[in-house]
């Protein structure tokens, strides 16, 4: 029926009974399509206008014999490649030819590549709350401008409760780092004693890059000692109520700050315990089950001994320990000296203090500095600023020295430099 409307349009238009642009309307081509219709069907008939290459294959389709090869090509060598990359590899290594897209589009029908939008993504799937209060306690750092420019930056340590999703401890800090962890979670467990297990990403603090089964951080450790667990999440979405209270506090605890005008870390984590019943009071859950699952501390549970930095070394034959840039000298005593070529555990406080123990002893000693080349240090993400902060300002600078000095040093360089070209 449409070839024989086109015949029947393009003879009216030949006969002079319609216009070219009245046909071309019609059948929805240009005027210059039009004229070169009348001009074939004038000198060939109607039948020209009838003739098409409907249903047969494209003069301009890709060699089968050039498609077999690129397949089998990234079939053998690139099959977790992606095309643009297959492309590439297939023009420089094997003179094969083809657009990005053709061989895209050729791998999909192979079934060697799943385009973006038909993949499946990650499902992340609401998990139930546990059932007691203390059962599981969610911890994470939001790194923000809480005082919104009155100071620098800093970082939110927030300890939430799985069951009922109470904030447990609000605690600002400088960076999240082992100490500002400890000093939380010391301030947490006197508060509501120890629950059964702390669940986190993995962040260095929580899980050493390096780690093995006979390594773990100085968190773990300290959690070791007090019986509760340590769980690291392998996603943010599977701690998403942490997260999510820390988005809704980077809202509401900012204002809530500027409204009291809180512009210090220290009057903030004393605000903070107020702001914390507010919040539970309005937000809060009832759990399932009204067992309070938080153990009370022990007697010999020393909070301050347990969450601090410790560190083992052997002790020398001369009453000696290397720890860092330092070497302690341990007094000459009996009891020191039936210690040689034992582990001595170094405890490094908060406050910088440093105790040297062994067997539940306490053991006097002098601290000497030494001179060490700075070396390379493993940090991640949630760490890297601190480390770089600190770096900047152990760094000398020049616009700190006297200018005479500068001005002797630059003269001094110029010298050496002309006597060298001589």
């Amino acid at each position: 029926m449409q070839k024989a409307k086109r015949v029947e349009i393009i003879t009216a238009c030949t006969q002079g009974k319609i216009k070219p642009a009245v046909a071309a309307a019609l059948l929805q081509l240009t005027t210059r399509q039009i004229r070169r219709l009348q001009k074939r069907l004038l000198e060939v008939g109607p039948a020209a206008l009838t003739l098409d290459r409907r249903g047969k294959p494209s003069n301009r389709q890709l060699d089968p014999d050039v498609t077999r090869m690129a397949l089998e090509l990234v079939r053998d060598h690139y099959a977790d490649f992606g095309p643009t990359l297959a492309c590439e590899q297939l023009r420089n290594r094997h003179q094969v030819i083809l657009s990005k897209e053709t061989l895209r589009r050729l791998m999909i029908e192979a079934g060697l590549w799943t385009p973006k939008g038909v993949r499946r993504t990650a499902l992340h799937q609401p998990r139930e709350r546990r059932p007691c209060r203390g059962e599981l306690v969610q911890i994470d750092g939001s790194r923000h401008d809480w005082f919104e420019g009155r100071r620098d930056a800093c970082t939110l340590l927030v300890f939430i409760d799985d069951a009922t999703g109470q904030l447990l401890q609000l605690h600002f800090a400088e960076s999240e780092t082992t100490v500002s962890y400890f000093e939380a979670t010391q301030r947490y467990l006197k508060q509501h004693g120890k629950p059964q297990a702390f669940y986190s990403d993995r962040a260095a603090v929580f899980r050493s890059p390096s780690a093995t089964s006979d390594t773990c951080t100085q968190f773990q450790r300290a959690l070791d000692q007090l019986g509760i667990e340590l769980i690291c999440a392998n996603s943010p979405q599977a701690k998403g109520r942490v997260e999510r209270a820390n988005r809704t506090l980077q809202d509401r605890l900012v204002k809530e700050m500027r409204l009291d005008r809180i512009s210090d870390i220290e009057v903030a984590n004393v605000w903070c315990a107020k702001y914390v019943e507010r919040y539970n009071a309005q937000f809060a859950f009832t759990p399932a089950s009204e067992i309070d699952m938080h153990k009370p501390l022990h007697v010999e549970d020393n909070l301050e001994l347990i969450l601090t930095t410790r560190e083992v070394r052997k002790l020398t034959s001369k009453l000696t320990l290397k720890h860092g840039a330092q070497i302690h000298l341990l007094e000459d005593s009996a009891q020191a000296r039936s210690l040689i070529g034992q582990p001595i555990a170094i405890h490094t406080y908060s406050d910088g203090r440093i105790e040297l123990r062994a067997n539940d002893q306490v053991f006097v000693h002098t601290s000497l500095e030494q001179w060490q080349r700075q070396k390379s240090t493993d940090v991640d993400t949630k760490t890297l600023h601190t480390v770089l902060d600190k770096r900047r300002r152990n760094r000398p600078e020049r616009h700190d020295r006297d200018p005479a000095i500068n001005a002797q040093g630059v003269a001094m360089a110029r010298k050496t430099s002309a006597q060298a070209r001589l």
